[in-house]
């Protein structure tokens, strides 16, 4: 299936361009927005990204007092205006996953660099085991259930289409020995797993138990980058109740050296996979 451009990234890169716009022009906020007879509070959300929608004829008045002239900037910042109100394919699943949900900034990504501690990354899950990790040991509605899974595993085409995003995954032992879905479904999944790894775009480590304490303990997270400079990289750390999104740069860069001392500590992609079959033939020789 096709993946759609990003609706949430679209719209942070207008704001962007924009705010950089109203500072070549050396006006404050509360200049700008006194100039263009708004509230403070409207041209703050509109460079914050909080207003999701931004009209034509809003964003001609900007770049008039901004004085963008070039017919091809122009034409640029209103394309972004325009392609930031499409919905990408994971609409559909908003009441289930919010509105800033992983996906919008996936699709967009050059670059995922993921350290998870107690489960598959969510991208190299097959459906059965994606199907026991949102069943979670209690009763759950089978058509919600049967929706997370295709959206699940609809967020995979990123990893196999024309240019595929570069994903590395750092996984702690414990989500390689944690039998989700049972024996059966357990093997079939680190089965998958080393058939992704033998992907050119794909890297995946293995952190074991004797790698003892190490700096990304507290909350496994996912770090994303993106193929223009404009666009900067962010950090999603989900949580049980929200998704958090960082791009502050100091947040970005504590959260990549994280990432890459887990890297250090953790097992070569070649010696990871020979852990991997070590794994799955135990599971197959103890059934």
């Amino acid at each position: 299936m096709a993946i759609d451009r990003s609706p949430s990234l679209r719209l942070r890169r207008l704001a962007a361009e924009l705010r950089r716009a109203r500072e070549r022009a050396s006006l404050t906020g509360s200049q700008a927005a006194k100039e263009l007879k708004w509230s403070a509070g409207k041209l703050s959300k509109i460079e914050k990204t909080e207003t999701k929608r931004l009209s034509s004829a809003d964003l001609d008045k900007m770049m008039d007092l901004y004085k963008i002239e070039d017919p091809r900037m122009r034409e640029a910042l209103q394309a972004l205006a325009k392609d930031a109100k499409v919905k990408g394919w994971w609409s559909k699943y908003r009441d289930i996953f919010g509105d800033q949900a992983l996906p919008d900034f996936e699709a967009e990504a050059a670059v995922i660099r993921s350290f998870e501690a107690l489960s598959i990354p969510g991208l190299l899950q097959t459906p059965s085991y994606a199907e026991a990790i949102f069943k979670g040991g209690r009763y759950v509605n089978p058509e919600e259930i049967q929706r997370r899974v295709e959206f699940r595993i609809a967020r995979r085409d990123i990893l196999s289409k024309f240019h595929p995003a570069q994903f590395r995954a750092v996984i702690d032992e414990a989500a390689l020995r944690r039998i989700v879905g049972g024996r059966q479904v357990m093997r079939e999944q680190l089965e998958h797993l080393l058939h992704m790894a033998q992907l050119p775009n794909i890297d995946i480590q293995v952190l074991p138990f004797e790698a003892g304490a190490h700096s990304a303990l507290a909350a496994p997270f996912t770090i994303l980058d993106f193929p223009d400079p404009l666009d900067t990289p962010i950090v999603y750390v989900g949580t049980v109740t929200e998704a958090l999104f960082l791009e502050e740069p100091e947040e970005v860069t504590q959260y990549s050296a994280t990432l890459g001392d887990v890297q250090g500590a953790a097992l070569s992609t070649t010696r990871s996979a020979a852990f991997i079959e070590e794994v799955a033939a135990s599971l197959e020789s103890d059934t």
